[in-house]
């Protein structure tokens, strides 16, 4: 049975979330396209770049162990998971060749990464993981203890430690930076998400 609404009183209907996502960038769609692109383009590597200095930082309550969390990682998640998995690929080798730029380039974190950004983008997430922050931290966890792993390996080979000390060393470096990487990906994935699905309506628009 169907209540009738109080005269006098129009009945509202909810704005649709595309609706709604318009209404918070209202200026920028006034802007000249060359002018957004520029501005999502420097919010992009803007990001990137804060991730990278961010790496050796460690403020309170981000470290674990001695380790904290692996900030790099949870830009190539937050960049691959709604893209194809050829554009998550090249984006993780990117910054991973800038990563080694910052460290060391052998052993690479471009592998570790380049894989990650592929795994990532080959996630049907919209069909199969409802999209939260639960699920983001989830897919962080995963991809931080394969990228430790992975870059475990490339150490295994070089030959220069024992296998044994590599390998018991970083079970507990995978498992801290799992950790603290899946607590912290909200914080990076929410604000940069929420950008680029409003750029792409204001495109769209």
């Amino acid at each position: 049975m169907k209540i009738p609404g109080f005269p006098g009183k129009r009945q509202r209907t909810a704005p649709s979330p595309d609706r709604k996502s318009t209404f918070l960038l209202p200026a920028l769609r006034h802007w000249y396209p060359w002018v957004r692109q520029l501005l999502d383009w420097a919010v992009t590597s803007g990001s990137v770049l804060l991730c990278l200095l961010m790496l050796p930082t460690r403020l309170p309550g981000m470290e674990l162990l001695g380790i904290g969390p692996n900030w790099v990682l949870i830009w190539v998640v937050a960049w691959s998971v709604k893209r194809s998995l050829f554009v998550g690929a090249f984006a993780g080798i990117v910054i991973g060749l800038l990563q080694d730029g910052m460290t060391s380039p052998n052993p690479t974190h471009a592998i570790s990464l380049g894989i990650v950004g592929m795994l990532t983008g080959l996630i049907q997430k919209q069909r199969f993981i409802q999209e939260d922050f639960i699920s983001i931290a989830l897919i962080v966890f995963g991809m931080a203890v394969l990228a430790d792993t992975i870059f475990a390996v490339q150490l295994s080979f070089t030959g220069d430690r024992k296998v044994e000390d590599i390998w018991t060393y970083y079970q507990r470096v995978a498992l801290a930076s799992a950790i603290l990487s899946s607590l912290w990906a909200p914080v990076v994935y929410y604000p940069l998400n929420r950008w680029w699905q409003q750029t792409k309506l204001i495109r769209n628009s």
